[in-house]
């Protein structure tokens, strides 16, 4: 049997800015684009990886939701706490300096971890961490 990760989803504030980012600055092509009154999806994905895909979605859409989780949602979004990702590149330190010439919140630099790995992390336009290791 094999299992992989098809689609997964990350929070999104401002559409534009997560799909610049996204596309410019990480290099994902972009599948979807869907909007339903003021709210957008846009898929995005590696062009290398076309049955791997990510969800830019807008938070706390559920219709089941209270106020008060929705609240709850929004300042866990705001605090970078809702939502995280671990990419991996066979070029880390080619990626970082883009993304760290992108203006995104830098969390950590690339450096050699304890546990075996080299990596760096940062926060995307909503928020979210992102870590990407080296291949």
């Amino acid at each position: 049997m094999k299992i992989n990760i098809h689609v997964t989803f990350l929070p999104h504030t401002d559409p534009e800015a997560s799909l610049a980012f996204y596309r410019d600055v990480l290099g994902f092509e972009v599948r979807k684009d869907v909007g339903y009154e003021a709210m957008r999806w846009i898929t995005v994905g590696p062009a290398n990886q076309p049955e791997t895909s990510i969800v830019l979605s807008p938070p706390a859409v559920d219709p089941g939701l209270s106020d008060e989780e929705r609240r709850v949602i929004g300042e866990l979004v705001a605090k970078g706490s809702y939502a995280s990702i671990v990419f991996a590149t066979d070029a880390l330190d080619e990626l970082f300096e883009k993304v760290e010439g992108s203006g995104a919140d830098i969390l950590q630099e690339p450096m050699d971890q304890d546990w075996g790995s080299r990596d760096f992390a940062f926060r995307d336009p909503a928020g979210n961490t992102v870590r990407v290791q080296q291949l």
